[in-house]
């Protein structure tokens, strides 16, 4: 028994209607814009993938920053403190 209790005989047949029903060239257009729209969703699925990576680098990025303004001030104000 092949899927859900339709053998391949009767898989044939239903694959044959169906080609008799919309054709060879409509099938092949169905199965390219399938295609491209398989592909659109990857490429959209990595695009969000890397701009998650990006906006994570750059909020390490900010937050190092920050901490580099902070040590600056502090050193800053040491210094005043000394030569005051």
């Amino acid at each position: 028994m092949g899927f859900g209790g339709i053998g391949p005989v009767q898989l044939l047949i239903v694959f044959a209607i169906v080609i008799l029903i919309f054709g060879t060239a409509k099938l092949k257009n169905l199965g390219g814009d399938l295609g491209g729209a398989i592909r659109g969703f990857r490429k959209a699925m990595e695009s969000d993938d890397d701009s998650e990576k990006e906006s994570k680098t750059s909020a390490k990025q900010i937050e190092s920053d920050g901490k580099a303004d902070a040590e600056f001030s502090e050193q800053a104000d040491k210094e005043k403190q000394k030569h005051s």
